[in-house]
């Protein structure tokens, strides 16, 4: 019944989601904000929803060790296991921006987020400045966006340039053509469905975990963080088999930024949270390192190579092996 109910409430965050996502930026579409604004805030936002909701209701429901192995565990998935099937598909095109401007920004949260929890628990002070920091990253992509927009006048060609917009908007231009009624009870769904959904993932992960002695660091750098990467790692990989090359690692890095940004930072404000010692003794530095890891893969040509791919495949294996004994 446990893993039934794990499983039922992974179909329905995934589901549920989707379903805000689309709704959302039909909304954004409508009101004729840009793709490029669409993919920086409402898809990014949308496929870390999950995320979102698992921490949440992990933190409220007294299992921090899910909440921030969630977050831990996703953004590792994100780099090595989703950007390593994709990239061994087909090979993904990386921005000049992500190098100068994204991926710094990355880094620089993660070892903040380490100098936050280096004393052993996450206080409501340092959610509200990772929250404001979010904010911040937001208006900065904004502001990049207009910049990108007057070079090359075309938001398509702006959010190539960047690196950092979801080719996947164009998914979702139908959904501008519907009533704000339609939309709105689309985005409501969608939230309901993740709020049942991520009770009944994080229900029933802690009850496995309790099933079989395993500590809820595991099972939230493990079965939680895969579950709410689902999203991302299936657009990634039907992005890499249509060929869609203008999907990028951007993406992932903003799902990074924003897993530590905005779902940590929420979650803290909502309660304290300590942090368990294998984090800091472990976990952190794997998801720093392969945070850093991507700057030397990627070559002068600005790609993610097939060969790159299953290197950063075989890391996560590396990973998950040290984790599970």
């Amino acid at each position: 019944m446990n893993i039934l109910l794990l499983i039922a409430g992974l179909v329905v965050l995934v589901a549920s989601g989707e379903v805000m996502v689309r709704g959302a930026a039909g909304i954004a579409l409508k009101a004729s904000i840009s793709p490029l604004v669409v993919g920086l805030t409402v898809v990014s936002i949308g496929t870390s929803a999950p995320e979102l909701f698992a921490s949440v209701t992990a933190a409220m429901e007294g299992n921090p060790g899910l909440a921030i192995g969630n977050v831990v565990g996703s953004n590792i998935a994100n780099l090595a296991l989703v950007l390593g099937i994709t990239a061994s598909i087909y090979p993904i095109p990386v921005s000049r921006g992500l190098l100068i401007f994204d991926g710094p920004i990355m880094v620089a949260v993660t070892v903040l987020l380490i100098l936050f929890m280096w004393n052993g628990e996450l206080s409501r002070w340092e959610g509200v400045v990772l929250v404001f920091l979010m904010v911040a990253f937001i208006v900065a992509q904004l502001l990049r966006s207009r910049q990108e927009k007057r070079r090359e006048r075309a938001a398509r060609a702006a959010a190539v340039a960047d690196g950092t917009a979801s080719a996947s908007v164009e998914e979702f231009t139908g959904f501008g053509a519907k009533s704000y009624g339609y939309l709105i009870l689309l985005v409501l769904a969608g939230c309901a469905g993740l709020y049942f959904g991520s009770d009944w993932f994080v229900a029933g992960a802690s009850a496995i975990a309790d099933d079989l002695g395993v500590s809820d660091h595991v099972i939230g750098v493990t079965i939680v963080a895969f579950g709410t990467s689902v999203p991302e790692l299936a657009a990634s990989v039907i992005a890499a088999l249509r060929k869609q090359t203008d999907i990028s690692i951007g993406n992932l890095v903003g799902s990074n930024i924003f897993n530590i940004l905005s779902v940590l930072g929420i979650t803290t404000i909502i309660s304290d949270m300590q942090v368990d010692p294998m984090v800091l003794a472990s976990d952190v530095w794997w998801m720093l390192g392969i945070a850093l890891l991507i700057f030397p893969l990627i070559r002068m040509g600005y790609k993610v190579v097939r060969w790159e791919g299953f290197l950063l495949l075989a890391v996560y294996g590396l990973y998950i092996y040290f984790v599970v004994t």
